[in-house]
């Protein structure tokens, strides 16, 4: 039998082992013993669970990407506190519906996640079919200027990163 049949994710077994230590705050033997018995028989168990994913393929566009939408939080926390406070602005909102360029599902749960971690849009859900993803806004003033700006900003990043 080959070693990935009894070893099938090495790097998730070493952090169970670790993350078991740390947890228990001691390298007695028997918690020794446990942690590799866990950091063992859990990867193995989890091995059939495992679907293939898309890597990432450009590590320092992703890097960027992380720190966009970092920036973006920012933005959209001050811009959600303007429109929640301001008595003039009557909001408007409503669900939108984007079609989807990306295709893998790792991918696009990144675009729903990273619409969602946004102050002001959250992702509802995701079509069947994958070719849309419709999200909640709090306030729309242009449907196809935010469908463009999350394509522009957040999906098209996504699919250089991923190779989509």
């Amino acid at each position: 039998m080959s070693r990935s049949f009894w070893l099938p994710m090495p790097l998730h077994s070493l952090l169970l082992f670790v993350a078991w230590l740390l947890l228990n705050n001691s390298v007695e033997p028997g918690h020794l013993v446990l942690a590799a018995f866990l950091a063992w028989t859990i990867p193995l168990l989890c091995a059939p669970l495992k679907t293939d994913q898309p890597r990432v393929l450009k590590p320092l566009l992703a890097a960027r990407y992380v720190l966009r939408v970092l920036g973006d939080i920012v933005t959209a926390n001050i811009d959600v506190a303007i429109l929640v406070l301001s008595p003039m602005r009557k909001l408007q909102p409503g669900f939108i519906a984007i079609p989807l360029d990306l295709k893998e599902d790792l991918p696009i749960t990144v675009l729903a996640s990273t619409i969602s971690l946004t102050p002001g849009t959250v992702s509802a859900e995701v079509s069947e079919d994958q070719k849309w993803l419709y999200i909640h806004a709090l306030h729309i003033t242009d449907e196809q200027a935010l469908i463009a700006e999350i394509k522009a900003r957040y999906e098209a990043p996504l699919k250089e990163i991923f190779g989509c």
